[in-house]
């Protein structure tokens, strides 16, 4: 048994101690966007916020983190507006998506660590794998975040979950809804 706050809601999870907090999220809490990429900690596709920290749940037994804080990327933002992921779509970083929660959590950790980083910085914290190769663009949406963050940048939404297809070329106008057959 282990309890945990899980975006910001207390959890106790009456599982094995050895479960790795990757399937304790993805099947107790049914919070799937926390991916399993390769299981040994390489890829970096399950990387959760545990206490301000990046770390890989596939890797991190739910009885070795009792009592701590874990934000995973459903917590980032309900509203899917936080200012990375507003940054990573304007770049146009999620392409097959796999990798971008994972992304997206070890840079939310870095950028509450650092919140002016570096290229290198940037290198540095963000080691996940992506089959997509959006590594280019991947920096400039960080330090792009990093700016709005700090209020020396404004990064528009773009289409709200839930809005009818027919209505999201009105508010994103490179997106045109084909009509249904």
């Amino acid at each position: 048994m282990a309890r945990l706050t899980v975006n910001n809601q207390p959890v106790e999870y009456r599982l094995d101690p050895e479960t790795p907090l990757l399937w304790a999220l993805r099947d107790a809490s049914n919070l799937t966007g926390t991916k399993y990429g390769c299981g040994t900690g390489d890829c970096g596709a399950c990387t959760v916020d545990i206490d301000g920290g990046a770390a890989l749940s596939c890797r991190t037994p739910i009885g070795t983190i009792e009592g701590t804080y874990v934000t995973t990327i459903e917590g980032l933002s309900r509203e899917r507006n936080h200012p990375l992921q507003l940054a990573f779509i304007a770049a146009n970083l999620p392409q097959c998506g796999f990798c971008i929660p994972g992304m997206l959590m070890a840079a939310a950790t870095l950028l509450k660590k650092n919140p002016d980083p570096s290229e290198d910085a940037i290198g540095a914290a963000i080691d996940n794998l992506c089959r997509c190769g959006v590594y280019p663009r991947l920096i400039e949406a960080i330090q792009r975040a990093a700016r709005a963050l700090r209020g020396e940048e404004t990064i528009p939404a773009g289409v709200r979950p839930g809005i009818d297809p027919a209505d999201a070329g009105r508010l994103v106008p490179a997106f045109v809804a084909k009509p249904e057959h």
